[in-house]
């Protein structure tokens, strides 16, 4: 199992979000989106964070899927 962060992107497009705009409102570089755009690992502060700037829960911008 991976870690998807579809959630987040359709989340995004759906407040009209960009992936900058995110990571100045939650204080995280360009850099760790990229990662995140690429399907690679953050940490949870960094999910926290996310979470903290946009209101939601940890499910609402990240989820589980088989390979």
């Amino acid at each position: 199992m991976v870690i998807s962060y579809q959630r987040l992107w359709d989340l995004l497009k759906e407040r009209k979000l960009t992936k900058k705009e995110l990571a100045k409102r939650a204080g995280i570089s360009d850099s760790t989106l990229r990662v995140m755009t690429r399907g690679g690992n953050v940490s949870l502060d960094v999910l926290g964070k996310i979470c903290t700037a946009l209101r939601v829960d940890i499910g609402d911008v990240a989820s589980f899927v088989d390979v």
